[in-house]
């Protein structure tokens, strides 16, 4: 038995990821910080764990690896990438492998000036994207995006200015030292997932895709070799180790990256589904040497939300115990 952990499994990142590995010959362990987390209750062992922020919380999830006998680790969490990344070494060498990048590139993909610069420098586009400031105008017309400077979850606190008077308002609301300014590109937006080891990138999917509210609500596939060849070749600029996550518009019929996750995505299940598995392909080529193989399907995704009906006893066994076992609850 072969045993992966995946982190912050109340999330769509780590519930896409629990999808992805439920009906492959790997045994899914699940931990989150919240015991009402939906993955909780629907893997084949669950814990509940400190916050990132905590005191304790590497040594947390080193004890429930070792008691588990997990040889993978996928972070579920934007918050966890940097410390995982920085504490790796410490699983590596108990013989777990966390699938989180270098902590360089997790900082370039988590931060939207290092990343616009990265990609700026290395001879790939990018919307412009600038610190927020009151004389913004003077390097972009309007509309304007306004967003934070770190992070990747979701569109949160992501605003799209349309004129003075609406910039004006929102300066007084943000401390402009968390977000950035950014062009605003017309047009189809793109989700693009990439498998990536020793500097290259062993596979990609393109996907068109519909938002609400910041989510992924519908996404197609589309087979485009451009948009393909271009997503690899950043990648192995990159260099990113496991999954990387990249998010592009289309200007003058040329993709500009707007966003890097250097982790699994919330769309990780969905491109599953289209005969793409990142965590499979990942976890069979880092424990097994099996090369990255798929067939992606040119289909239609169209999501909604599904119900997952929880005892209250085991709510309570798991407050009570900090850890509860399957009963056969899937996702």
């Amino acid at each position: 038995m072969t045993v992966a952990l995946v982190t912050g499994v109340g999330g769509g990142v780590g519930q896409s990821i629990i999808k992805s590995l439920q009906d492959t010959p790997y045994t899914v362990i699940g931990v989150d910080g919240e015991l009402l987390g939906t993955g909780l209750y629907a893997v084949t062992k669950a814990y509940s764990v400190p916050y990132v922020s905590a005191p304790g919380y590497i040594e947390r999830l080193i004890e429930i690896c070792q008691s588990n006998n997990c040889s993978l680790i996928f972070p579920g969490l934007d918050a966890e990438l940097l410390v995982l990344s920085r504490e790796a070494h410490k699983f590596r060498e108990m013989g777990i492998i966390p699938i989180v990048s270098p902590p360089e590139i997790v900082e370039i993909a988590d931060d939207k000036l290092q990343t616009y610069q990265f990609l700026t420098n290395s001879g790939f586009k990018a919307p412009l994207t600038f610190p927020l400031s009151d004389n913004i105008t003077h390097y972009l017309p309007f509309p304007i995006i306004i967003k934070p400077r770190k992070g990747g979850a979701r569109s949160k606190g992501v605003f799209v200015i349309s004129n003075g008077s609406e910039l004006s308002l929102k300066l007084s609301s943000l401390d402009l030292n968390n977000y950035v300014a950014q062009e605003y590109i017309e047009g189809d937006e793109y989700t693009c997932g990439t498998v990536n080891f020793e500097g290259r990138c062993y596979g990609s999917i393109v996907m068109r895709r519909i938002l609400r509210e910041g989510d992924t609500y519908k996404a197609f596939v589309v087979n485009d070799s451009y948009i393909n060849t271009y997503i690899k070749d950043v990648a192995e600029v990159l260099k990113p180790f496991g999954s990387c996550n990249f998010q592009l518009r289309v200007k003058d019929g040329e993709p500009y990256i707007f966003e890097i996750n250097a982790r699994c995505s919330g769309t990780t299940y969905s491109r599953t589904l289209a005969g793409f598995n990142e965590p499979l392909m990942i976890a069979d080529y880092l424990l097994y040497g099996k090369l990255p193989t798929y067939e992606i399907r040119e289909v239609s995704i169209l999501r909604y939300w599904k119900e997952l009906v929880v005892e209250n006893a085991r709510i309570m066994e798991l407050q009570d115990h900090g850890t509860i076992s399957s009963n056969g609850s899937r996702l």
